[in-house]
């Protein structure tokens, strides 16, 4: 006994040595009321210092799986009394089985084949993947992050190792709201809730917004952001998807659907749309408010990416452009410029729908971590904020030029859109279908996201696919591209 311990670098000593010996009581090779070998002999065995065998044994005991006699050592406690069967109950009464597949309902069963990273290649090391647009973390700049953490810790650690409010860190949230206002957002009338990311507020807003006596009614651009489709699909609302022109939705199509359904809210991305980087216009953003108005349509605007633009002026928000007006939810974070791992977003609304989600947040995970919150407030108050943009914003725009040149020159055959973040979306003629093309990529070391699905429909967007660049080295960048082109030709010299 005791010559399996073996010690792993990333854990205190004393954990491992009271672990190990937790572990033999549970498993029953220490039996209750077993002498345990004294602390110097335990040392010895475990080669590990006294002192910390000591500590491991007092820790055992604090726990209540040993017991000290004064003079004589420490014993092993009788876990039995715990065990089903001191109450009488037989061992088939506690180990049983649950055909777990049969007792889903519909949400979780819809959510399980909506899960596109369960459906996904495993790519093998090494494998140039496309397939992320994920910020690079090479750029993450740690040392302002830790002076953050340590500036809010000093000044109100305590506080923020306890609960906080579901509405939010109030410090974090009044910067966000001048942070908005300096937008052009006119926040009279509105409030703020702060949200683990976009995901979760996006699904609190439909929560909200879902009609509960019939199935609900959205409208948003085809193709579209993977996640708000099955958000959508999962809370029952029936898509209706509108095509995308070069300068955004198409705002005839968008009024035909108006005029021939009942929509009960829209979901666009104005900037940088995932997955196509487009743009929308000033002018179609304009137009596009102006039928939301005429309608009476709520807007749940994705602030996707927005700060991530590489040439033009800023393009203000549909929010800003509702003004005074209350009927544009903006949903907003900060994941693709600073740092995903801080799970932060806001949702910017008008006063009484966000006293609404306020209660519905606390019904569900009672608030965002604070310690989050506060770490973000504090990199954003110590002025960090636009050196980070501006660093990311460099290295994204030649990584941006870098891929586009690349598929210019080996893939002649797509046509390219995108104008800034972290991707670019490519269209193949139609004879060619991507996740066929993804299959022969996988098998020469490249992989990327087809574009079917941030499609409505299936059988939609076949001959698309997304290339995410954030996280590709340079060399990768050419290579992997110029593998796709050569796959993309020899696909369609040997299709039928």
């Amino acid at each position: 006994m005791y010559q399996d311990f073996k010690l792993a670098g990333d854990r205190p000593v004393m954990i491992q040595v009271k672990d190990y010996v937790k572990r033999l009581i549970m498993k029953g090779a220490l039996q209750a009321d077993q002498k345990l070998p004294s602390t110097r002999e335990m040392s010895d065995l475990l080669q590990v210092s006294r002192n910390t065998v000591i500590a491991a044994y007092e820790g055992l005991a604090d726990d209540g799986f040993t017991y000290a006699v004064p003079g004589k050592g420490s014993y092993v406690a009788d876990m039995a009394g715990q065990s089903a069967a001191d109450n009488g109950e037989s061992d088939a009464s506690v180990f049983f089985q649950i055909d777990w597949k049969a007792k889903m309902n519909e949400y979780a069963v819809s959510a399980v084949e909506l899960d596109l990273m369960k459906q996904g290649i495993r790519a093998p090391k090494g494998t140039i993947s496309f397939t992320s647009i994920a910020p690079d973390e090479q750029l993450f700049d740690l040392g302002d992050v830790k002076r953050a953490f340590m500036d809010r810790m000093a000044i109100e650690g305590q506080m923020l190792l306890n609960y906080g409010y579901a509405k939010g860190y109030k410090p974090l949230i009044d910067y966000l709201m001048r942070y908005m206002e300096n937008k052009g957002v006119d926040i009279s009338g509105k409030d703020m809730l702060i949200t683990n990311g976009f995901t979760e507020g996006f699904d609190i807003v439909l929560s909200a917004l879902r009609p509960s006596e019939r199935r609900g009614a959205a409208i948003c651009e085809n193709p579209t952001h993977h996640t708000a489709i099955k958000m959508m699909k999962l809370h029952g609302f029936e898509i209706t998807g509108i095509p995308m022109e070069r300068d955004g939705i198409d705002v005839e199509r968008l009024e035909a659907a108006l005029q021939s359904s009942n929509c009960d809210l829209a979901y666009l991305t104005p900037s940088y749309h995932n997955p196509t980087g487009i743009v929308m216009s000033p002018a179609k953003r304009s137009a596009v408010m102006k039928l939301m108005a005429r309608y009476r349509i709520p807007v749940i605007e994705d602030g996707f990416n927005e700060e991530l633009r590489y040439s033009g002026s800023h393009v203000a928000p549909l929010i800003a452009t509702a003004g005074q007006g209350n009927g544009v939810i903006y949903i907003g974070s900060f994941s693709k410029v600073l740092f995903p791992g801080l799970r932060v977003g806001w949702v910017l609304g008008d006063r009484s729908l966000i006293d609404a989600l306020e209660s519905i947040k606390r019904a569900r995970t009672i608030h965002t971590s604070t310690i989050d919150q506060s770490i973000l407030y504090q990199y954003l108050l110590n002025g960090n904020f636009d050196k980070c943009v501006k660093k990311a914003r460099a290295e994204y725009k030649r990584k941006y030029e870098l891929t586009k040149a690349s598929c210019i020159t080996h893939l002649p055959e797509a046509q390219v859109s995108g104008d800034g973040g972290l991707h670019l979306f490519l269209a193949f003629p139609s004879d060619v279908n991507t996740r066929r093309l993804l299959e022969a990529c996988a098998v020469k070391g490249v992989i990327f996201t087809p574009g079917d699905k941030f499609f409505i429909q299936e059988g939609e967007g076949t001959n698309t696919l997304r290339l995410g660049f954030s996280r590709v080295t340079d060399d990768n960048i050419e290579r992997g591209i110029r593998i796709i082109g050569e796959q993309v030709r020899s696909y369609r010299l040997l299709a039928p």
